[in-house]
């Protein structure tokens, strides 16, 4: 997760971080993943075990001390990193992940949060499988236009209040966060940030719905098939008495439409930092700080201040709007984005680094590329790494030839495009939205699953599906 992800927020964060590793300043240390062994990847390893245990061991600790358990795993890889490899490359990258990638995400995630966080459907909405099924359909069509963090920012509070008066919920918000936070952000660049990544880097913007549509299609069909039989059968098991009540007299509609605007304003920053390149930067420790970056963040913070003035503060009490979920995000991440930074390296190293022999698994011994494991190496590393980084090692190890890989070796892109995009879902740090509706979620009471509990629900559910996608597409 070194960059976390043009609109949606996945994008601009992941397109900072990825698009940022390629350029560094003239003379800049640099951090060579060939000399790094796996103990590296031991901070990160126990940042995400923690996230994955401590609610569930010691969910008062966790509640009241997450930042200081990030704040832990990033010393214990800051602190020996400091003494092997000294101060100025130590220095260099925490100002890379900082400056280029941590603080892009955080804007543009605190940006759709506090604007999707304006908007409220009023009146009677309920919760049935046909409603929520609806909900689930029209997020994931507009997840590839807006962002699969756009998307889930302005749809899950709506889901949430559908469903209060539901027993069952967990399996609405994990259904969620398959379609919406990743699987319906395929089609274009905008969607997800690999995506994204490959458009900086040559790919045509519509090769992704052309190519992907059908992958897509498959796997979002199939996904609110069962999601509808499933919430049918739980429906009817519940009984009209868990049906949520009237709204007290409130009108189906939305409140808050200002913020459709400012939405429209995030999407146009994020889209203007891809396609304004102004050849200006600022120099920070070796870190090129380019113009249209700065432009972006301060156009995105400039936003979220604007939606927090002009929101009614009624509307946003109504909507069950706080900004914990955001600080968990900020907090947790930041540990992330810092002890992520030898897992990229060592990847980035191919054949030369401690995960070479992972790496050369992509490759047959005649040399042409073996585009199943394309798609579950790409897969099941973006289910724990960054989906962007990830994706951007792959399309690296396939030649890098955007051209090339467009066409002849389209079927190798489209394996790089689908593993990073859909595995996403396979845990909560697979993509940021993932972790913003959790939070959301249980901060509307809903009991969502563990951090290895949401694995068996992806799993058990996606992995079968993920399976079909193999037999079809890439044998």
């Amino acid at each position: 997760m070194t960059a976390l992800r043009t609109i949606g927020l996945a994008l601009l964060a992941i397109v900072s971080t990825a698009g940022s590793a390629l350029a560094a300043g003239p003379g800049a240390p640099h951090l060579d993943g060939g000399e790094l062994g796996l103990i590296w990847i031991v901070p990160f390893v126990g940042i995400l075990l923690s996230i994955a245990l401590f609610p569930l061991l010691a969910p008062e600790f966790w509640h009241h001390h997450f930042g200081k358990v990030s704040a832990f795993w990033a010393a214990a890889f800051l602190i020996p990193f400091l003494a092997v490899f000294g101060f100025e490359l130590t220095l260099y990258e925490v100002v890379h992940v900082l400056l280029l990638e941590y603080i892009p995400f955080i804007i543009l995630l605190l940006s759709l949060f506090t604007v999707a966080g304006g908007i409220r459907l009023t009146g009677r909405l309920v919760g049935s499988p046909v409603v929520n099924t609806g909900i689930l359909l029209v997020g994931t069509v507009l997840a590839s236009w807006m962002g699969t963090t756009g998307a889930a920012m302005l749809l899950i509070r709506p889901l949430l209040r559908a469903n209060e008066g539901r027993r069952y919920k967990v399996h609405s918000v994990v259904f969620f966060i398959f379609l919406v936070a990743n699987v319906g952000g395929s089609l274009t660049p905008l969607g997800d940030p690999p995506l994204f990544l490959g458009f900086l880097k040559g790919v045509s913007f519509f090769w992704p719905t052309t190519h992907m549509f059908l992958p897509m299609l498959l796997v979002s069909v199939i996904l609110l098939v069962l999601y509808y039989l499933v919430d049918t059968v739980l429906f009817k098991r519940e009984g009209p008495a868990t049906e949520p009540a009237a709204s007290d007299g409130e009108a189906l509609g939305l409140t808050g439409t200002v913020n459709f605007l400012l939405l429209a304003g995030v999407v146009g920053a994020v889209l203007m930092s891809g396609i304004w390149k102004p050849g200006i930067s600022l120099d920070v420790y070796h870190v090129p700080w380019d113009l249209q970056n700065i432009v972006r963040d301060a156009l995105l913070l400039a936003i979220a201040y604007i939606s927090w003035k002009v929101t009614d503060r009624a509307n946003r009490d109504a909507n069950g709007f706080t900004w914990f979920p955001i600080l968990e995000v900020a907090k947790l991440f930041v540990g992330i984005f810092l002890t992520i930074v030898p897992a990229i390296a060592i990847l980035k190293a191919g054949a030369d680094g401690a995960l070479g022999g992972v790496v050369s698994l992509v490759t047959a011994p005649d040399g042409s590329p073996v585009d199943v494991m394309y798609f579950w190496l790409t897969g099941i590393l973006s289910s724990f790494l960054d989906n962007a980084p990830t994706y951007l090692v792959f399309f690296n190890t396939a030649g890098g030839d955007a051209a090339h890989l467009m066409t002849d070796m389209a079927r190798t892109l489209l394996a790089i495009s689908a593993g990073a995009v859909f595995m996403g879902a396979n845990t909560y740090i697979g993509n940021a939205p993932n972790f913003m509706v959790r939070a959301i979620a249980e901060e509307q009471n809903v009991a969502m699953p563990s951090f290895f509990g949401y694995m068996v629900w992806s799993f058990g559910i996606l992995m079968p599906i993920f399976g079909l996608i193999t037999l079809v597409f890439f044998l």
